[in-house]
């Protein structure tokens, strides 16, 4: 579970790019995040992840625990209150799949899968890159599962753009996440690959439990995917429901204007 409570950024003192942002995001589904460009969609992601830190706010953060039980469950961590070594173990539990993929172009496709197990490595291991071969062995099931079965020891320069973002995906699954993070998956590809990749992270958010929280331009592939949608203008929450209640005059209230939609 994630609670965002009075989540404020600020760049420049006096403009905010969000403003008071309370959202809850829990349970297995798509949550897709929609609105003009500018409006903060990106800034909310990556101060949940803690690339951004916030200006005001908390991020509380359940994450998965060894140590939890029905009597006695994993604790809320605030993700806006962590640094050093708090905040490093507590993203290995989320992962991030970016809008330009962020990959390692000179490195093999599995090479770049195995990056997002140095987080539980210790910084020898990491340094020297002595991945166990259990990781090895989820890393080639991962490609399985995103269709780049054969693909493991291409570079991924050589990639195409929907291919790397299937990469892009496994590495965050690599994680084997609590929640899953997507800023723009779909904004460089075309409209045949943008339905798979969003087809793959409804898919995985299903079959492993977790919240994948998107943020995105397309309206209709949102409507489409999402188990529900959280419109933003202006740096604030204006809509949280699901498509259905996503009207034409809700439309006109996040963007500001109905004439760009196709009736």
């Amino acid at each position: 579970m994630l609670h965002i409570q009075n989540l404020s950024k600020s760049y420049v003192t006096g403009k905010p790019v969000l403003s008071g942002i309370n959202l809850t995001i829990a349970g297995a589904g798509l949550v897709a995040i929609i609105g003009a460009s500018g409006t903060g969609k990106s800034t909310l992601l990556r101060c949940i992840n803690r690339l951004v830190n916030p200006t005001e706010g908390n991020l509380f953060f359940t994450p998965p625990s060894s140590q939890a039980t029905s009597d006695k469950p994993s604790q809320s961590i605030d993700l806006a209150a962590l640094s050093g070594q708090g905040l490093r173990a507590a993203r290995r539990s989320i992962g991030m799949v970016f809008q330009e993929y962020n990959l390692v172009e000179r490195l093999s496709v599995m090479e770049n899968l195995l990056t997002g197990r140095l987080g539980y490595m210790g910084s020898f291991a990491a340094w020297r890159r002595q991945f166990d071969a259990a990781d090895i062995a989820y890393g080639q099931e991962l490609l399985q599962i995103v269709g780049l079965a054969n693909f493991a020891n291409q570079r991924a320069d050589s990639l195409s753009g929907g291919q790397r973002q299937r990469v892009g995906i496994a590495r965050a699954l690599m994680q084997r996440p609590a929640l899953l993070l997507a800023d723009e998956p779909t904004s460089s590809l075309d409209p045949k690959t943008s339905v798979e990749i969003m087809q793959l992270l409804q898919s995985q958010g299903v079959e492993r439990r977790i919240p994948v929280l998107v943020n995105m331009h397309d309206v209709a592939l949102a409507k489409r995917f999402a188990d529900r949608i959280v419109g933003m203008r202006g740096g604030k929450v204006v809509f949280d429901g699901v498509a259905a209640d996503l009207t034409d005059a809700i439309l006109n209230d996040i963007y500001g204007g109905t004439s760009w939609l196709a009736h």
